[in-house]
């Protein structure tokens, strides 16, 4: 089994190449390529790599390159985790919202949008070496924003599914908190990615007792800390939001925390410095424990559970069921069958087939819908590009939404990314 990482050179890949390693048996990959422009950074990644492959005991064989086609060829699934501008795009999506009075996110609002825009492109550009190269490999995609790139890929007719650590997080927590195994716990996670909402905790699998209402009443005020929102805003909704939801819910305070204190950005420039120069340490046989403040906590295990049950090798997952971003296709009734989704899925060598979702309150029916209509207008401005549909986009996002503010927000993304926009 070969696997490719486009944005091989990330710091997050010690984190992937750890599951790897521990999950041989479910996902037993003979050939892991690293691909990524950064050729220093991809020497450093890619020799702690081995290393790590080596301490495990896993025999498979580990290359690094810059020569994506070659990388690709002959892949069973490619994994996309690549950053268009790197750190330095980064810290602009989180500074330039905050001088209109909004967010300023990496995913969410203005620099989401301006982070499609420079992503898609090259994102599809990607895709389409991968189908000359390896026309039956599955593309997995965890580059932000994956709702939005990954109906890009879906619709230019790929093989792809969106990947998402928000939901395997949250299976986690709860579960250390239920002192259950979290093989144990089934979410009923429902909404659009970094727009979800888990309206219910299953003990077992999908129809199995809910766990939810004690949950909340047992240990509510430590699910509240952790989602940094009040306890009793998880008490009227009766659901867990996640984290992302604080955007929507507490918008004017998130901006005042923000612009209070250094960018997340900023922070995690500083933290990759030090991890990179961790990784060229060689007698650094392990993630290094700063690697879980990077962020991206239990993706090499939900990457691994999701190319083991789109491949069928290995000993299977520990559960059929995996929480994708896929096609609608009249899961959410209130949706095009085109939009693309954050829910449960059945996944086999087939692909994703989402579970039936129960009616969705209002209450969550209304925010999905509107950023649904947002991330349509993003899409065609990320595809065809053009001031006008840049603007429309923002006018149309929920945390925007006034003409003036969408005019100075257009303004700023444009004069930050022209750089990467070939039609700026």
């Amino acid at each position: 089994m070969k696997l490719t990482v486009v944005g091989g050179g990330s710091t997050y890949t010690p984190e992937l190449i750890d599951g790897f390693a521990r999950l041989r048996d479910t996902l037993p990959i003979t050939e892991l390529v690293l691909v990524d422009p950064a050729e220093e950074r991809l020497g450093l990644v890619a020799g702690l790599a081995r290393r790590i492959f080596a301490r495990q005991g896993h025999p498979g064989r580990i290359t690094a390159t810059v020569d994506l086609d070659a990388a690709v060829a002959g892949a069973d699934a490619v994994l996309l985790q690549l950053r268009v501008g790197g750190q330095a795009a980064r810290e602009k999506d989180e500074t330039w919202p905050l001088e209109c009075g909004c967010v300023g996110q990496e995913t969410t609002g203005a620099g989401g949008l301006a982070k499609a825009l420079r992503t898609v492109p090259v994102v599809l550009d990607i895709a389409e070496r991968v189908r000359r190269a390896a026309p039956d490999a599955w593309i997995i995609d965890f580059t932000n924003p994956v709702g939005i790139v990954t109906r890009a890929l879906l619709t230019a007719g790929h093989k792809a599914v969106g990947l998402c650590n928000v939901a395997i997080g949250l299976q986690r927590k709860f579960a250390a908190l239920l002192g259950l195994a979290p093989a144990e716990l089934h979410l009923d996670h429902v909404g659009l990615n970094h727009l979800t909402w888990e309206l219910g905790v299953r003990r077992g699998g999908p129809g199995g007792e809910d766990l939810l209402p004690g949950l909340l009443a047992g240990h509510g005020a430590a699910v509240a800390a952790d989602l940094r929102l009040p306890r009793a805003v998880l008490h009227g909704l009766g659901v867990v939001p996640s984290y992302y939801l604080r955007y929507y819910y507490q918008h004017d305070e998130v901006v005042r925390e923000l612009r209070s204190k250094p960018s997340r950005a900023a922070e995690v420039a500083a933290m990759e410095r030090e991890l990179l120069a961790l990784y060229g340490d060689p007698a650094l046989d392990e993630k290094p424990a700063l690697l879980a403040k990077r962020g991206g906590a239990f993706y090499s295990e939900a990457a691994v559970d999701l190319a083991a049950a789109l491949l069928g090798d290995g000993a299977g997952t520990p559960s059929p069921y995996q929480v994708v971003n896929t096609l609608n296709d009249g899961t959410l009734p209130f949706l095009p069958d085109d939009a693309v989704i954050e829910v449960q899925a059945r996944v086999d060598g087939t692909g994703p087939r989402p579970l039936p979702v129960p009616r969705i309150d209002p209450l969550y029916a209304g925010l999905i819908a509107n950023v649904t209509a947002y991330e349509d207008l993003a899409l065609d401005a990320a595809l065809r590009g053009g001031r006008e549909r840049v603007f429309k986009a923002l006018l149309a996002h929920p945390l925007i939404g006034q003409f003036e503010r969408a005019e100075a927000l257009t303004d700023r993304l444009l004069a930050h990314n022209k750089e990467h926009l070939a039609w700026a």
